[in-house]
């Protein structure tokens, strides 16, 4: 048997949650077209019992300049997970140019010295010059294979994994077979709810928006019933998220409710309030109970 743990890194809203998804062939991490969408490292399992090997891929925030506490933090997570995989899939953008943001990650690569596999997404959305360009530019990196994909459509994703299985090692099954995350319930179910939101919000505000579950119960009769805050950092925020007439938050439960029916098989009762807790992005106490330690 052949594993290890592969860290999905770049900069933010290069296309790393779609990708990972893509991989594992189900829904691990929430997308959006916001930036720093994804706020802790998420695992996604992929296994091939006919191929002996199993891959963890860790879904981490995108590398940034930090402005808050939570920025930082967000960077820390990224700086553990590549001190502690066996390789690295590093995702950048085929439609924007490479910038700063693509060679700050790059040199963290670099410094991490392990086995990097780089994917130029969104190919389906470029152009071959542009392409190209990103080829051209990133192979200065030195990094050990080069592939042009399209997580949205699958293009290329079979040889990304090819590529990655190949580099792992002699290790033990980390996981089941049949399991595809580790995330715990709590965890997945708030990411999911939040994932409805974002798309509506707009400015700042989607930064502003964390999830918290207070309460998870399955009934007698098999309703799953789920008390969750969407918490906001000042209270001109709560009536945008919450919407004319309590429009947007009732547009946004009914679909993260239909989602997590689907989900688990079973019917949901979900209970969203919307409460403020100021500046929670900049305060080291409020992350620590939104559980960004």
């Amino acid at each position: 048997m052949r594993s290890g743990f592969v860290a999905v890194v770049g900069r933010p809203n290069v296309g790393k949650s779609t990708l990972v998804n893509a991989m594992v062939g189900r829904k691990v991490a929430i997308t959006s077209s916001r930036p720093q969408t994804t706020r802790s490292a998420i695992r996604g399992v992929l296994t091939d019992t006919e191929e002996r090997w199993q891959m963890v891929l860790v879904d981490t925030p995108g590398i940034h300049k930090p402005r808050t506490e939570l920025g930082s933090r967000l960077n820390g997570i990224v700086s553990g997970t590549l001190k502690e995989c066996d390789v690295v899939l590093m995702v950048i953008d085929a439609t924007a140019p490479i910038g700063s943001g693509d060679q700050l990650t790059a040199e963290r690569v670099r410094v991490a010295d392990r086995p990097t596999v780089l994917v130029v997404n969104k190919v389906d959305a470029s152009d071959p010059g542009r392409i190209a360009d990103q080829l051209a530019v990133s192979s200065e990196w030195d990094f050990d294979s080069y592939v042009p994909i399209s997580a949205q459509t699958g293009e290329g994703v079979p040889i990304v994994v090819s590529e990655i299985a190949a580099r792992l090692q002699d290790g033990p099954m980390y996981f089941p077979e049949e399991m595809w995350t580790d995330q715990p319930e709590a965890m997945l179910i708030a990411e999911l709810i939040r994932e409805k939101f974002l798309e509506r919000l707009r400015d700042e505000l989607p930064h502003s928006l964390a999830m918290r579950i207070e309460d998870l119960e399955t009934r007698d009769d098999g309703l799953f019933t789920i008390t969750a805050d969407v918490v906001v950092e000042r209270k001109s925020q709560k009536g945008i998220v919450i919407g004319k007439g309590a429009s947007l938050l009732k547009v946004a439960g009914t679909e993260a409710r239909e989602e997590l029916e689907r989900l688990f098989g079973t019917k949901v009762h979900l209970d969203l309030r919307v409460v403020v807790e100021r500046d929670w992005q900049r305060r080291a106490t409020a992350l620590d109970r939104l559980g960004f330690e």
